[in-house]
């Protein structure tokens, strides 16, 4: 069932709610692909209801070229959507999202999440998220938030989120990230890659990898080093590379053989940033 109207949806979740239907909850900003689509099934699984909501949110684009230049495959989407089952699609206006403007509700204090990776490159980001997830979770009301590995940075905000609107009710489901046959994880934003960009873009994968499988015989800043190195060569222009506590995102650059370890990179090909992370240990 396509829902535009939050109160038409209101109406419809408080009857399964009455049920006792729990609802599984897959928020995108549509240009849906198999990554999208393996949420939807992960929470088909475990709940007698799926909610997924296509919403381009403009309040967490630092980069207006960028929020114009989002794909926009709605008919698509909602082949997708229907494929696998899902039972309700939300499908907002920007003013049912924001009826009041796009002012955020509230403070969200992330504290070192909005200063470092992508809190650092793309200032006012996860304000954006915040905003639009805050009003999404109210909305919703689900028992389960299914999100993607890809974006751990974005999980790891979410996270905190959750604890700052007190909703400790929702439990967040982290589902692995699906890659291409050549490792590129896989994105909306790889819709706009040119056929040459598109075979250079596995590049990102093979550095992590790369990080992945020296980490006992390099240390951690060279290994960063060479992993740049890596990147510049196959033509990207780099962002940030950072080996972190899997935990809390802070910065490593001496490790024990025991600490959660992940690697995160952001780089563009030409206009494209494309993001990826790797659990290291």
């Amino acid at each position: 069932i396509l829902f535009k109207k939050t109160t038409d949806l209101h109406k419809y979740l408080d009857v399964q709610l009455l049920n006792g239907s729990t609802i599984g909850f897959v928020p995108t900003m549509g240009a849906l692909h198999s990554g999208h689509i393996s949420l939807i099934k992960a929470s088909k699984k475990e709940n007698k209801i799926t909610v997924c909501s296509i919403f381009v949110n403009p309040a967490q684009f630092n980069d207006p070229n960028d929020f114009e230049k989002y794909p926009v495959t709605t008919e698509k989407d909602i082949y997708l959507l229907e494929a696998a089952g899902c039972q309700v699609l939300f499908l907002p206006l920007v003013k049912e999202i924001y009826p009041e403007g796009m002012n955020p509700k509230m403070y969200y204090d992330l504290g070192y999440l909005e200063k470092v990776l992508e809190g650092k490159f793309r200032p006012g980001h996860f304000r954006g998220v915040c905003m639009v997830l805050h009003r999404l979770l109210e909305i919703v009301k689900p028992s389960r938030l299914y999100l993607g590995q890809k974006d751990y940075q974005q999980y790891m905000v979410v996270r905190k989120l959750i604890e700052l609107i007190r909703m400790p009710e929702v439990q967040i489901v982290i589902c692995p990230t699906l890659r291409e046959a050549d490792g590129l994880a896989m994105s909306s934003r790889n819709m706009r890659l040119t056929g040459d960009e598109r075979k250079k873009a596995a590049g990102i994968y093979k550095c992590l990898d790369f990080i992945k499988q020296n980490l006992n015989s390099i240390n951690l800043i060279q290994l960063k080093i060479n992993a740049l190195q890596l990147l510049g060569q196959a033509g990207f222009k780099v962002d940030y590379i950072e080996i972190a506590d899997a935990n809390n995102l802070e910065p490593v650059t001496r490790w024990d053989g025991k600490q959660k370890l992940i690697a995160l990179v952001a780089a563009f090909l030409n206009e494209v940033r494309l993001i990826d992370n790797m659990l290291l240990s």
